[in-house]
């Protein structure tokens, strides 16, 4: 502190200091933003398997997917949702199998080319971890799903930009969207399992920061 100060200039300059270090902290950036956030497409995946010849796993994914999120760390049981899927984006490995996928047997894509999701309740456990309860529309049908979800991470990337991350997994009955097609095998048992394990691995940046790409 400057010598020669009185007691009143002393007690002014502190509260000069205090309210400079208070702005300072308004002014950084917050780790909980309410604000929407936008899908980092290239660090996701929306990912799935299924059985094949009640053997192996078949698995694929779908490339092109847009989602947002409103998501505040503070308030996890707020977080909304709302996803969409080019659902001929779909990318098994085999250019046959995708055609098939992508014909009235499967997703029937001509008719019905998004895929969407919109999230209708969230739950959060003990340990952080979400259920995260939503509308899927698949084919022209909408069924309610949950999605369990790892605690959400979020920090700061090396070049000071904002990221949220987590993973989402469910379960389902591919017949419940109309997807029924099937061939029997000859030692029993079907060809394609009923069963979709979906796996999503998603990180998000904040609009704003998108926007100013």
């Amino acid at each position: 502190m400057p010598a020669g100060l009185d007691v009143i200039d002393k007690e002014s300059f502190m509260n000069r200091i205090a309210a400079a270090a208070l702005a300072a902290v308004l002014a950084a950036p917050t780790l909980a933003l309410a604000a929407p956030w936008a899908l980092d497409a290239a660090h996701s995946k929306a990912g799935f398997k299924v059985r094949h010849m009640m053997v192996s796993w078949t698995e694929g994914q779908f490339k092109t997917v847009d989602a947002k999120i409103d998501y505040d760390e503070k308030k996890p049981q707020n977080l909304k949702i709302e996803a969409t899927i080019d659902v001929a984006s779909v990318d098994t490995n085999n250019d046959k199998r995708d055609e098939h996928l992508r014909s009235a047997d499967f997703f029937d894509v001509a008719n019905h080319p998004k895929m969407t999701f919109k999230s209708t309740k969230v739950k959060v456990n003990k340990d952080g971890s979400l259920k995260v309860t939503g509308d899927l529309t698949m084919r022209g049908v909408t069924k309610s799903v949950v999605l369990d979800v790892e605690k959400p991470g979020v920090g700061t990337n090396p070049w000071g930009q904002q990221v949220f991350g987590t993973t989402a997994t469910t379960k389902l009955n591919r017949k419940d969207f109309g997807l029924v097609w099937n061939q029997g095998l000859e030692t029993g048992g079907l060809l394609v399992g009923e069963d979709v394990h979906v796996t999503l691995n998603l990180e998000f940046n904040p609009v704003q920061a998108q926007a100013g790409k």
